[in-house]
Parts: C-alpha cells; structure tokens; sequence
C-alpha cells in the first residue's frame, strides 16, 4: 500500500519544551471513544468496563507508537477518553479498527467512536498536564455522538482522505449529511467491515432521512396537484384578507361551549418548574376534551399564544374558532401548589369565572377534575354521569408519581424525533409507573413513548416488547380508559398492521375522548386506507375543527381531497394555512410543487424566485421544461446527499444524461440507483407495503438501465406483496411503478391499462392528465394512440 502522507516530525527542541507553554494551533487527528449506556450501569459495573476500555486501547500497537515517539494526547472524558494523534491521518482508524476486532471478544462492552482530523489548541491544564482544545475534538464528538453501540464513524475530511487509498475504500460507507448539536451539518461514513464496525444506519442517519422524506413528501403531497383550476395564482394573494375572514366566520362556534385553554404562565421561582405548568395545561385540555357538549382546541393550536405576554384574547378567539379563552398562571414552591385561572368571554372581553387552587402536590391530585367541572358548568355544558366520573377520576394517590407523570407529559409536548427527549419521556414515565404500579393513565403514556422509540429510534425486538408490555398493563388496570385505546389503535396500526382492528379501537377512544383531534385524524388514516373516502374526509375535517391552526391537521385533510382529486377543496386548505402563516414554507413549497405536477409551468414560474423553494422544485421545473441540461446540475446536487436521496430527483437525473447523449453517466446513475435502493431493503422494517414499494422502485430502476426482465420481476414481485396486503391509499403507487416499468421499456400494451385504471381511482398523489402531459418520464409511449387518447381528457 502506498504510505499515507505523514506531519512533519516535531524538532526535538520542541519536544523537550516545558509543559507550561502552550503548544498553539496544530492539527490533529482524534479518536474519540465512549461507553453506551455507562450511566445507567451500576457503579462496581462502571469500574470494570472501564478498566476493560482502557486495557484494550493502551494494547493496541498504534496507541504504544504514538506514545512512545511523544505524539500522543490522552484525556478521560468520564464516560470515554479521547486520544489525539499528531503522527498521520490513519492512526486513530487503525487503532479503533483494532479496539473494534477486539470488541466481538467482550460483548458486555459496547463502544461507539468517531474520528476526525482538525485544528486543536495545544496547552497546559490546571494540573501542568498536556491537553488540547478546539474545533478538531469538538467535531469528533458530534461525529461520534450520532453512532450507536459497535460504530466507527468518520468525518468526511478523513473519509476523503482515506478514500485515495485501496486498503480502505471498501470499508468506506458514506452516511451524507446530519445535523448534530447547534444546528451544524455534518458529512459522516461510517467505517466497517470484516470483524470490525456495525454496518447498520445510526438511528440519527435514519431520522434525518425520514424526516426529509416525510418534510418533502408532504409538501408535495399536502397540494399535488390541487391548484388545476386556478388560472392565477396570484388572486389568492389580493384575497388573503378576505380568505381569512370567511374562515373565521366558517369555524366559528356560536354556541358559546367552546373553549381554549391557552399556555399556562410559569411564575415558580425555580424555573425548572417550567414543566408543571406545561403538564397541568395538558392534563386540564385532556379532562375538558372528555366533555360531548364542548368543542375544545387542541394544544398545538394554542401553543403559539405564548404566557406571560400581552395576548389580544378577541383575535386568538377568532383565530381558533371559539368564544370562551382560559387563561392564567401555576406557581410551584417545593411542595405547595398554586393554580390561579379565569374563563373569559373573549368576544366581550368579560370575565365570567376565575378562581385560585392552593393545594399541597398530595392535594393537587384531584385539582384538574375540579377545574374541567367548573369550567364547564360556568359555560353551560353539560356532563353525562360517565363523563363525569371520568373527568373527576383521580389518577393516581400517590404525589411523587404524579410529579413524574407530569413531567413526562410536559417532555412529550416536545419535539419527540430526538433521542434525548424519547429517554427522558421514557425515564420520566418509568419513575411514574415504579412509584405507583397501579397508575394505569402512566402506563399508556410509558407505552406511547416506548412506540414512538420503537419507530423513531430504536426499532428492537426488546423496545417493541416494553412497549407492548406497557399498554398491556395499562388495559389490565383499566379496560375502559380511553387513553388506553387510542395508544392500542396507533399500536395496531403502526406495528401490526391491523386496520380493522385499529378502527375499532380509535372509535372506543372516540366515545371517551370525543374532542380529541389525534382521534378524528388517526381514523381517517384507516377509512382512506380502506377506501372509505368520504369517511375519511369527514374525520379529517373534524380533526381540523379541533386543531385549526395545526398545519399538519390541514395538509392531512389537504392531501385526502387531492387523493380524490378534488382539487378545488384541497387548495382552499392550503390557503387556509397561508391564511394564518404566510411564511409557512411548506405550504410555499406545496403551492409551487402543486403547479409543477399539475403541468401549469407558466404559473409556478414567477413562485421559482421565492429563496424559500428548495433546488428539487427548481430541478423539476427544467426537466419538465425539457432544459436537460440545467435539470441535470440541479439533480446531481440535490441527489448527492445519499441519507436524504429522493429516487425519482435520481431516475430525473439519469434520464437528463441520457437526453444530452451522456450515456455513461446515465448508465452509471441507474446503477447507482439499483444500488442504494437494495441497501434500502436490506435495512427496511417488516412493512410489507414499503418494501414493496421499494421492490417497485428498483424495477423502474432495472427498467431505465434497459434490464427487462430483471425490472419486470421486480415489479411483479411488488404487485404480488401488494395484493396481499390491501391499501387503497399506498397500494395503488405500487401499480403506478409498474405502469413506469412498461413505459420505459416502451411497452404501451401493457402501461396503458394500468395507467387507464389509476386514472379512475383515488390514491395517494395519484396520476392525472396534466402530469402525463409533461412528463418526459412517459415519452417512450407518448406517440402511442391509446397513450394520447388518456391524456386528450381535461383535467378536472
């Protein structure tokens, strides 16, 4: 092997200087190490691993080098060590290669690390030590913090470096980017092979990858297509005003029963008390939303109107849709609670009820379901027994769990996507429970939180399991606890897939939980997945009633009207978001998707200049435009990044190369395509509609490279996993890839019926007219007769 570029040896004089004197700026390369898990091992447990983590990392022939040539900084970091290198770039690769061998000896230690060469700052600490700061150790921090147990993770500096290098490329996997701590991006590989390294995607990898795929799928899909009817975009701008009054008019409850219960004011002298406030303003909307006879605004809706500023009670009043506001404060002092809140007609500004609760957090227990009763009967609503019982049922007699429970309530309010959140939810609701085992509201918390893990992080057997185990208890304690069904419902029909079984839960949830948006939503989820789309919309736009003012509740209702191609209806929903938040920048984005899959490339063209639109619309734009040059610079960018990579910006791309006679390029697109999509299934989850989407897209794939029957027995393999597996809104997408697969082996015979009956059925993003238009995906049968005949008809 060619010898690796090494520093310049230190002069000797150098080496001799007293540690006193700071060493200035150099350039490291660093392996930082820690232990998984570490603090939650027992003390005598701790000691040994460490003493094991030690043992192996000063055994290892790099470590011996370095240090006995003095080109070695060594730092304990309680949990690991970090090893700075000033010999050459594959120094800390080689050692934690060696640690990694090592590892499968000694499974009762799991190390994750991560390497990176950069600027650090050579000094002397309180204790004449040699020790080095700086940019260097921080980035490899954050670039070991987003592994897992086994990972070797290297920034893209080092993997490029090594990357020149035969002995290393086949060890070399690029992971893209990742944002870690401080919104900083960062290019990772990951770094494994025979006996060394986990070859699996760090859970952070995959969030990252998903949360762009959910972000873009549902721009796209919250108004594909929705705007063919529009002749000029820039009307509903004029009209926003008038929009947003008509809106308010339409929500508007003029019964006087409904309610908002805005953002509690923390006035604790610790403000880490912050979150009894937050928990105590969720448990009171969780009572009121018990009550048939009120209309209560769910919480991300009134999440926006921040305590403790001056809030105009009549706007928000408007804005949501509702005449009565609840307002006030929560101060916590050790174990005395105060809880100081007012009802208020918010359309007359009159304060119709307040009242003060000093309790001590023993007596606090039962405070909220006095608090939905009062507040109800001072509206006027009234309260069926059940309901009643309900609502004053206290949770739980034991004070401490009940602080941990609302702390765990208060972190679920946060974004649950990071993994901290999720352990810290968990740890909260695991104290809750092991205070209390009969705390049966907890328990399905502790499950909730445990799925959400499962699919956000962590998708094991073992969390699966604790999951499962959670809920069950829960059930055992309490078989008619609404909260209890809902999380049975997501359980079912996010792990087990069983939507009939999940329907049936979601409406028992319903009975006990009859203003709760989540509810309405998740039902509609399983009607349009079963077909019933008018089911589907009517829930969906419950679910809106609720939660006005949460995008996602509208872009839900959006892209179930653009299912059914009722594109004037999912427009206006649009607007509605636009309406409330005109910077909303997936609502931007939709507006311009929507024009471009809707072939109105006149329109979107002046939205293109809006510095918000991602280069993906931009791309699709000069494709669609035939501009296959400037599509091809666009895509060869934005496709780059292959943990956030949308396979039809590549397919885009290779058909771009081709069009301009690169067919070298094109080739290798394709091939890289085929490649990255069977890395997909190999780490895809047991959804069988996934994965034969995947297959799906892998026969396009074969397809655009010429294999015929390789594409065709991809795509026959995803239709069969598809018919097994009815889904009216997901499975139609799979015939579509197949209808792609025809059509770019030019087989029109058989492209055509599928497309002829897709044309005729709601999906999701489902094919019109006006994409078959423009598309030049669909070129190889444009010219057929049957394939002009489809797309003569006007779309709706």
């Amino acid at each position: 092997m060619k010898e690796l570029p090494r520093d310049a040896p230190e002069a000797s004089n150098r080496m001799s200087l007293d540690i006193k004197q700071d060493r200035g700026l150099r350039t490291a390369h660093i392996l930082f190490i820690d232990i998984v898990g570490y603090s939650k091992l027992r003390s005598d447990t701790q000691r040994e691993l460490f003493d094991l983590m030690n043992s192996l990392v000063r055994n290892t022939a790099q470590f011996r080098a370095a240090e006995g040539t003095d080109q070695l900084i060594r730092l304990p970091t309680g949990d690991g060590m970090v090893l700075a290198f000033f010999t050459s770039v594959d120094a800390p690769v080689r050692c934690a290669q060696e640690i990694g061998r090592k590892l499968r000896e000694y499974p009762q230690l799991s190390l994750r690390m991560g390497i990176n060469s950069g600027p650090v700052d050579e000094v002397s600490d309180v204790n004449n030590r040699r020790n080095v700061t700086g940019a260097g150790i921080n980035l490899a921090q954050r670039v070991m913090d987003c592994g897992e147990a086994g990972h070797i993770l290297l920034s893209q500096r080092v993997a490029d470096d090594l990357a020149q290098y035969s002995e290393w490329q086949p060890s070399l996997h690029d992971l893209g980017e990742v944002e870690v701590k401080h919104g900083v991006r960062v290019a990772l590989a990951n770094f494994f092979g025979d006996g060394f390294g986990n070859s699996k995607l760090p859970a952070k990898i995959i969030r990252a990858k998903q949360a762009r795929r959910r972000r873009l799928l549902l721009s796209i899909s919250a108004v594909v297509l929705f705007l063919l009817l529009v002749t000029i975009g820039s009307w509903v701008w004029t009209r926003r005003g008038a929009l947003t009054t008509a809106y308010r008019v339409a929500a508007a409850d003029t019964s006087g029963k409904s309610i908002a219960v805005l953002p509690l004011e923390n006035l604790s002298e610790e403000k880490e008390n912050a979150y009894f406030a937050d928990g105590i303003q969720a448990e009171l909307l969780s009572n009121l939303s018990k009550i048939k006879d009120l209309k209560v605004i769910s919480r991300t809706s009134v999440t926006q109107y921040k305590a403790g500023v001056t809030r105009n009670l009549k706007e928000i009043a408007q804005q949501l849709g509702v005449s009565k506001v609840v307002e006030g404060s929560v101060r916590r002092s050790g174990n005395h609670v105060r809880v100081s809140v007012q009802l208020i007609d918010a359309l007359t500004d009159r304060h119709i009820w307040s009242e003060n609760y000093d309790r001590t957090l023993a007596d606090s227990l039962a405070m909220q379901g006095e608090l939905a009763t009062e507040i109800a009967a001072s509206v006027g609503a009234t309260l069926t027994p059940q309901e009643k019982a309900r609502v004053q049922a206290q949770p739980t007699n034991n004070a401490d769990a009940y602080d941990a429970y609302l702390r765990g309530r208060a972190i679920t309010l946060l974004a649950m996507s990071e993994r901290e959140n999720l352990e810290r939810a968990v740890r909260s609701y695991e104290e809750a429970v092991k205070l209390d085992p009969n705390f049966a509201l907890a328990w399905v918390y502790l499950s909730r939180a445990q799925s959400i893990y499962y699919r956000n992080a962590d998708p094991s057997p073992a969390r699966l399991a604790a999951a499962k185990d959670a809920l069950e208890r829960a059930l055992a304690l309490d078989p008619n606890l609404p909260e209890a069904h809902l999380a049975r419902g997501y359980f079912r029909f996010q792990v087990e897939r069983d939507f009939p079984g999940a329907l049936s839960e979601f409406q028992k949830a319903e009975q006990g939980l009859p203003n709760n948006a989540d509810i309405f939503t998740a039902i509609s989820m399983i009607q349009r997945r079963r077909g019933r789309w008018d089911e589907a919309i009517e829930a969906a736009r419950r679910a809106v009633t609720l939660d006005p003012r949460n995008r996602d509740a509208c872009f839900f209702l959006a892209t179930t009207y653009g299912s059914m191609r009722r594109f004037k209806e999912s427009r206006a929903v649009v607007d509605r978001v636009l309406a409330f938040d005109p910077t909303d920048r997936p609502a931007q984005e939709g507006k311009v998707y929507g024009y471009l899959l809707a072939g109105d490339l006149k329109t979107v063209e002046p939205l293109l200049a809006n510095p918000v639109i991602e280069p993906g619309a931009h791309g699709l734009y000069a494709f669609f435009q035939r501009n296959y040059a400037a599509a091809a610079e666009i895509f060869s960018k934005t496709t780059a990044d292959e943990a956030n990579r949308d396979w039809t910006e590549v397919f885009a791309l290779g058909i771009c190369q081709k069009r301009v006679d690169n067919v070298a390029a094109a080739r290798e697109t394709f091939q890289g395509a085929i490649q990255g999509i069977q890395r997909e299934l190999a780490q895809a989850g047991p959804d069988p509609l996934h994965q034969a989407g995947l297959h799906g897209l892998l026969g396009v794939a074969y397809a655009l490279l010429g294999e015929a029957a390789r594409a065709i027995t991809e795509g026959e393999k995803a239709i069969a996993m598809k018919s097994a597996y009815e889904d009216s809104y997901e499975g139609p997408k799979v015939e579509e890839c197949m209808a792609q697969i025809y059509a770019a082996l030019g087989d029109a015979d058989h492209a055509v019926p599928i497309l002829k009956r897709l044309l005729q059925i709601p999906y999701r993003q489902p094919i019109t007219t006006g994409i078959l238009r423009i598309d030049p995906f669909w070129d190889p049968i444009r010219d057929d007769p049957r394939f002009q005949e489809l797309v003569a008809e006007k779309p709706r």
